[in-house]
């Protein structure tokens, strides 16, 4: 298993290289850059200041926010962007310098995980990664446990009283609750327990109370967990439906497998062989789904969450960072969570060898 880890381990370089790559070249040809963000700052700046653009035959032209170059009625304004103005802007953010040479140095100063600093922000990357951090690792563990804790038990429950009242509910619930996209409830949720229109039992924004640093150590943990009940249970609602099919599925299908059938007719209690032997063979691809369950609920579940809620989290610093071409900040972002779904797979791996220890990654990659 060492060996195994070893060139899971190396393969997790080429395999981040590959995909930063292509995010970099994907980047770099799309419009409306940094560089092009700054100069129709300045002409908007301008044209506020002047109240007007100049035009063919004197006639005042409606503003247009247009791209430098881009064909049309100019700014009168504009004229005063000398094209040193326009080197200085391009030596700040770094495109004095041709691509491949920026991409050299982002390779490299990603190695050491020095993410530079933000065009707009005026701090390390770094320093917000780590600011935003707590608030996406909170949604997302949270909400993948709970998940799985409901999901789990419930999915087994189902497969044991197949075709059964209880399945049959519950199964209208899980078509219900997959049907409900997680920002409609979230807004549902906001509206009766966060003083929307009802009732006022929860805080409607944030990840802590503003007077947390003066609450004791209990009551620090109970306004962290009163702040994260509303996202993480919107969150919830649409994740634990596939989930507990997949569960239900799995188990029902090694139920009716041979080995379960002599298993009972020797003799051996109905828990005994549903958790002693049904279990862990099922469970192996519901185990599976892990990894892409957390960075699913990392990728685009807690953007619209951590919107609605006001959290501010690194869903929303990836989303604002690509609204305002913030390079620093979106390759970043887009880099650990790269790096972390790559570990998650790792992670995978192991936890396939603990539930069922047959499984040997050593022979299947000889």
């Amino acid at each position: 298993m060492l060996s195994y880890l070893i060139r899971r381990l190396l393969l997790v370089v080429p395999t981040l290289l590959g995909i930063m790559t292509i995010n970099f070249a994907i980047i770099q040809a799309a419009p409306g850059g940094p560089v092009e963000q700054v100069i129709a700052k300045v002409r908007r700046t301008q044209i506020e200041a002047t109240g007007r653009i100049s035009g063919t035959g004197g006639r005042e032209l409606a503003p247009t926010a247009g791209a430098p170059g881009e064909k049309g009625g100019t700014y009168r304004g504009a004229q005063g962007l000398s094209p040193e103005f326009i080197e200085e802007i391009k030596k700040q953010f770094g495109f004095d310098r041709p691509a491949h040479e920026r991409y050299v140095k982002m390779v490299y100063d990603f190695a050491r995980f020095d993410f530079g600093r933000s065009y707009f922000r005026d701090r390390t990357v770094m320093s917000l990664i780590v600011e935003k951090m707590p608030v996406s690792i909170s949604l997302g563990l949270w909400s993948t446990l709970l998940i799985y804790a409901i999901s789990i038990p419930l999915g087994i429950r189902k497969a044991v009283r197949d075709g059964s009242r209880f399945d049959v509910w519950t199964s209208g619930v899980v078509v219900f609750a997959n049907a409900i996209p997680s920002y409609l409830f979230a807004i549902l949720l906001i509206v009766v327990f966060a003083g929307g229109r009802y009732f006022q039992w929860f805080p409607l924004r944030g990840l802590t109370s503003d007077d947390w640093d003066t609450l004791s150590f209990g009551q620090q943990i109970l306004d962290y967990f009163w702040h994260m009940t509303l996202p993480v249970l919107a969150m919830v609602i649409s994740g634990f439906a596939g989930l507990t099919l997949l569960t239900k599925n799995s188990f029902l299908d090694q139920i009716r497998q041979q080995y379960v059938l002599t298993a009972r007719a020797k003799g051996l209690e109905e828990k005994r062989v549903l958790y002693g032997h049904v279990f862990r063979n099922a469970m192996l691809i519901v185990i599976s789904g892990f990894p892409a369950t957390l960075i699913g609920i990392l990728f685009t579940g807690a953007l619209l969450i951590e919107v609605i809620f006001s959290l501010d989290g690194l869903g929303r610093l990836g989303f604002e960072a690509a609204v305002n071409r913030d390079y620093p900040v979106m390759f970043a972002t887009m880099y650990v969570f790269t790096l972390i779904g790559l570990v998650m797979k790792i992670v995978e791996d192991f936890t396939y060898t603990l539930i069922d220890p047959r499984i040997d990654f050593e022979s299947r990659s000889a």
